[in-house]
């Protein structure tokens, strides 16, 4: 190997490197009077402004899962922001205080919005952040999270909900809705049951929304998360094919409504 060619390799591999540089850091900010604590996660190269994505929890509050989501977004070229709804130091120690979290927020979807609101804000106030290029996608609790952040009227290019509730005590506010709509089902899903889909769209259609519905065959609830096991009768299990499709259909779905 000629030294020129040495020397290309070598620079080849540092650009590498640094790309896979991902920067973490916690982030305190503030819905009215509560404290909340989210990740902000970006790769320390690249571009000196990128688009943004609010990564939203699922019922367990934010942890290992959802922070390495947010890594695999910063890998891709996106500043990702991980909100914090539940509040800082709330983090469930099991599925009962899980259920009482969500449900909290489930019935009290202004209160919900108020702090999707707050997270999106705080994504928009980083420097590197291009204004018109900014999407939600939530997990579970997650996915119902950054649907209300779309039925609040936010100015988002798109949202997408992994295996989330799609239901909604006001339909009428779909008419506010500015974002394209991804919503990524398991078609075997018994805590999101077809009664619930139909109402979805028909929510949509109503409000005359830019979305897309797709429905993963074999798939129950929390088909994206391995920690949920593999036994379908729990009605919440991991897919490992629903997951890996499911990510694809996201990045289609962002080089169309976040590039550059």
């Amino acid at each position: 190997m000629t030294m020129l060619a040495r020397l290309l390799l070598a620079m080849t591999l540092l650009t590498s490197t640094a790309r896979a540089e991902i920067v973490t850091r916690t982030v305190e900010y503030r819905a009215g009077d509560a404290v909340l604590e989210g990740l902000l996660v970006q790769d320390g190269a690249g571009p000196a402004r990128k688009p943004g994505v609010v990564v939203v929890h699922d019922w367990m509050g934010v942890g290992p899962f959802t922070r390495g989501r947010a890594e695999q977004l910063a890998r891709l070229g996106y500043v990702a922001f991980v909100a914090d709804v539940y509040g800082k130091g709330v983090r469930p120690a099991s599925a009962k205080e899980a259920g009482e979290q969500a449900g909290r927020f489930k019935r009290d979807r202004p209160l919900l919005r108020a702090r999707m609101l707050a997270a999106l804000a705080e994504l928009r106030k980083q420097p590197n952040v291009i204004p018109g290029k900014v999407a939600a996608i939530g997990y579970c609790f997650g996915g119902t999270a950054a649907l209300e952040l779309a039925r609040a009227g936010a100015e988002l290019a798109g949202v997408v909900s992994f295996h989330g509730g799609l239901d909604s005590p006001t339909p009428a506010d779909a008419r506010a809705i500015k974002a394209k709509v991804l919503v990524l089902h398991g078609a075997d899903d018994p805590y999101v049951p077809p009664a619930e889909v139909a109402a979805f769209e028909e929510e949509m259609r109503g409000g005359g929304v830019d979305w897309t519905l797709v429905k993963y065959s074999g798939a129950v609830h929390a088909f994206t998360i391995p920690g949920a096991g593999n036994d379908n009768a729990k009605g919440a299990a991991y897919n490992a094919t629903a997951d890996r499709r499911s990510w694809r259909a996201m990045r289609d779905f962002f080089d169309e409504v976040l590039a550059p």
